[in-house]
C-alpha cells in the first residue's frame, strides 16, 4: 500500500502507542474470559455482583490510566456479566457472537466510523447494503426490497411500520412526515393476541396506539387464527408473527397474505428470529408465505449470532421507507449514492452493517443453514429428554423454543430458582396460555450435544430436588 507523502516521514504518534498497548490489553483479556467460560457459572456469583460496587464511585476529579481502566473493567465487570458467549444459556433468543463478528466489532470501534451517511464511511455504507441484500436473499424476500441495519427487532419494527403509515396516508392524500396525525384519515392495526410486546411498543411510539388494535384470536400453539380476521382494507396495517417467542409457532401466512394483499391492507411481519428459517432447507416451510408480505423485522443478534446490537428492517416498497425515514439538510450533501440514513430512523449510528456482512460472510448460505438446523436439533432433544422424564411440554417444538411445565405454578418457579442457581445452564420463567412454565431457547451456535446433555440433567437435577 503506498505511503502518503504527508505521513512518510512524521513522528509516532505518542496517541497511537496508548491505544495500541490498551487494544493488546483488552484482547488478552476478551481472550482470557473466553477461554474461562465452562469453568464459571453461566449466571454471575452474588460476590461478583455485589463487587460492581466498586464501580459507581463519583466522577473522576482527573483522568485515569486507561490501562488502569481496562484492567478494573476486566477484573470487576467481566465475573458480573452473564455467560451468554458460551454454549449453555438459553434464557432467551441469544445467540453467541460469531467469530468474525466479533472481531469485526472491534475493527468498528477501531475505525469509528459513523455510517449514517455514504461520505462519512464509504465502507460502512457499501458493506452494510451487501448484508442487508444477503439478508433479503437468505429469506427468500421479493427482489428490490429496501433495508437498513438498526438496534433490534424494536427499532426494525418502528422502521417498518413507519413505512407502512405513509404508505397507506400517502395512499388517502395524507402527508404524515409534514403534517402529523392531526386530523389523519384513521388507521386501522390488526395483530394476533400473542402479539409480542415490542410491536406494540413500536405502535405506541409512532402513534398509533397499543390499545387501539384489533386483536385476533390465536390458537393453542399462539397462532393467528386465519379463519378470525376482522374485515381488512386499504387503511389496514396487519402485523403478522414469524416465531412466537414462546412457543415458535408461526402464523398461517399463506392462508392469510394473499386475501389481505387483494383487500389493500399492509402486511407488516414481526420475525426477530424465526424469519430465519427460510435459510434452512429443512424449516424453511414455515415461512411460505410471508413473503407476500410489504415489510419484515428481524433481529441479527439471535440468528445468525452477529453480536449486540443487530437488528434489519425490510420494505418490499423503497420508495415508502425513504419517504418515512429520510432527511435533507445543506451541511449533510447529498449524493447519487444509497444513504444508509435514508432507511432507519438514526443518523448517527455505528456501522453494525460491518458486522452483520462479516458474518454471514463467515457462513454463507449453508453455514447459517446448519446453525438453524443444529439448534433446532438441540431443541428436540430437550423436549425428549424433558418428556421420557415425565415432564409436561406445552408446546409443538416446531423450531428453537421448548416450554415446559413440571407442575404448578409453585414447583415450576422452585425448579427455575433451583436451576439457576446451579450454574450449569440457564433458563427463565414464562406464561403460556394460564400456565408457568420454563422457557428454554436454544440459538447460539456454540452450544454442542455434550452442553445440551449437561444441561437436560442439571433441569432434572433441580426437578428432583424441587420435590423433596
Amino acid at each position: 500500500m503506498p505511503t502518503h507523502p504527508a505521513t512518510a516521514t512524521a513522528p509516532s504518534r505518542p496517541e497511537l502507542a496508548v491505544r495500541t498497548a490498551v487494544l493488546k490489553q483488552a484482547a488478552q483479556s476478551a481472550v482470557e474470559y473466553l477461554e474461562a467460560l465452562d469453568g464459571r457459572p453461566v449466571a454471575p456469583r452474588q460476590d461478583a455482583v455485589a463487587a460492581l460496587a466498586a464501580l459507581r464511585e463519583p466522577l473522576p476529579e482527573s483522568p485515569a490510566d486507561p490501562m488502569e481502566v481496562v484492567r478494573q473493567l476486566s477484573e470487576i465487570g467481566g465475573p458480573a456479566s452473564m455467560t451468554i458467549s458460551g454454549g449453555r444459556f438459553f434464557g432467551f433468543v441469544i445467540g453467541g457472537c460469531l467469530p468474525a463478528a466479533m472481531a469485526a466489532s472491534w475493527l468498528v470501534s477501531t475505525w469509528d466510523q459513523n455510517a449514517g451517511l455514504w461520505v462519512a464511511s464509504p465502507v460502512g455504507a457499501e458493506l452494510e447494503d451487501t448484508a442487508v441484500e444477503w439478508t433479503r436473499q437468505l429469506l427468500g424476500l421479493p427482489e428490490g426490497t429496501a433495508g437498513g441495519v438498526v438496534t433490534g427487532a424494536t427499532v426494525a419494527n418502528f422502521t417498518a411500520l413507519a413505512a407502512a403509515r405513509h404508505h397507506l396516508l400517502a395512499r388517502a392524500g395524507w402527508d404524515v412526515e409534514a403534517d402529523g396525525l392531526f386530523g389523519a384519515p384513521e388507521l386501522r392495526v390488526v395483530v394476533g393476541e400473542e402479539a409480542h410486546p415490542s410491536l406494540l411498543k413500536s405502535l405506541a411510539m409512532l402513534g398509533l396506539g397499543k390499545k387501539r388494535v384489533l386483536r385476533v384470536p390465536v390458537d393453542g400453539q399462539g397462532r393467528m387464527r386465519a379463519d378470525a380476521l376482522p374485515h381488512l382494507d386499504e387503511r389496514t396495517i396487519l402485523c403478522l408473527q414469524a416465531g412466537n417467542i414462546n412457543t415458535g409457532a408461526f402464523d398461517p401466512a399463506a392462508a392469510i397474505c394473499p386475501p389481505a394483499r387483494a383487500a389493500g391492507a399492509w402486511i407488516h411481519v414481526d420475525g426477530a428470529f424465526g424469519l430465519w428459517a427460510a435459510a434452512s432447507p429443512r424449516y424453511s416451510h414455515l415461512v411460505k408465505g410471508f413473503e407476500l408480505a410489504d415489510s419484515w423485522a428481524t433481529d441479527g443478534h439471535k440468528w445468525p449470532n452477529i453480536g449486540y446490537d443487530c437488528g434489519l428492517a425490510l420494505v418490499r416498497h423503497s420508495a415508502a421507507l425513504e419517504a418515512a425515514m429520510s432527511l435533507r439538510a445543506a451541511y449533510l450533501g447529498h449524493s447519487d449514492r444509497r444513504e444508509p440514513s435514508d432507511y432507519t430512523p438514526e443518523l448517527s449510528r455505528r456501522a453494525r452493517g460491518i458486522e452483520l456482512w462479516a458474518g454471514l460472510k463467515q457462513l454463507g448460505r449453508s453455514g447459517m443453514a446448519e446453525i438453524v438446523e443444529r439448534t433446532c436439533a438441540h431443541a428436540q432433544r430437550f423436549a425428549a429428554g424433558l418428556k421420557a422424564a415425565g415432564f409436561d411440554v406445552l408446546n409443538e417444538v416446531v423450531l428453537n423454543q421448548v416450554l415446559v411445565s413440571f407442575g404448578d405454578a409453585e414447583k415450576t418457579a422452585r425448579v427455575i430458582a433451583c436451576l439457576q442457581a446451579d450454574g450449569v445452564c440457564w433458563c427463565g420463567p414464562t406464561a403460556w396460555q394460564g400456565k408457568s412454565a420454563m422457557r428454554i431457547s436454544v440459538s447460539s451456535w456454540v452450544t454442542s450435544e455434550d452442553d445440551v446433555e449437561k444441561s437436560l440433567a442439571a433441569v432434572l437435577r433441580a426437578a428432583a430436588g424441587s420435590s423433596r
